[in-house]
């Protein structure tokens, strides 16, 4: 039997040193809630690599594309709307799949289960116009 992969942590000093920028930054992006290290039980800060990964995005939106903090925070909440928003039409479409589409299949009658409508007899109803309107 295989072992699970034990995850990786990174120390305040390892990640700072990877990304060039100073621990204080590190605390300041903490304290603003951007980043939320896991703590050890002395209160050792550990970095996930999902924390790295969106301290990457924090840099890239400062750095790169010169946005606030106040601007970062509104894009990670946007982000994470976006991802809640995906994982609830995931579970929608899931449920499309397990109820309505056995609906569909479990029908007898072909008629009743057509996704598209017969057409009706060639009976053609036109509309009477009233001339000089």
């Amino acid at each position: 039997m295989a072992r699970a992969k034990k995850a990786r942590k990174y120390t305040i000093s390892a990640v700072s040193e990877q990304f060039d920028i100073h621990p204080q930054t590190l605390r300041l992006y903490e304290r603003e809630g951007l980043i939320k290290p896991s703590r050890s039980a002395k209160g050792t800060r550990y970095y996930t690599e999902e924390d790295i990964e969106r301290l990457e995005l924090i840099l890239n939106l400062t750095r790169d594309l010169g946005v606030n903090l106040a601007g970062v925070e509104i894009v990670l909440n946007m982000i994470e709307k976006m991802k809640q928003m995906q994982r609830e039409f995931e579970t929608f479409i899931q449920y499309i799949r397990d109820n309505i589409g056995q609906e569909i299949l479990s029908k007898t009658d072909s008629s009743k289960s057509a996704l598209v409508p017969r057409r009706r007899s060639g009976i053609v109803v036109r509309e009477k116009r009233v001339s000089g309107q």
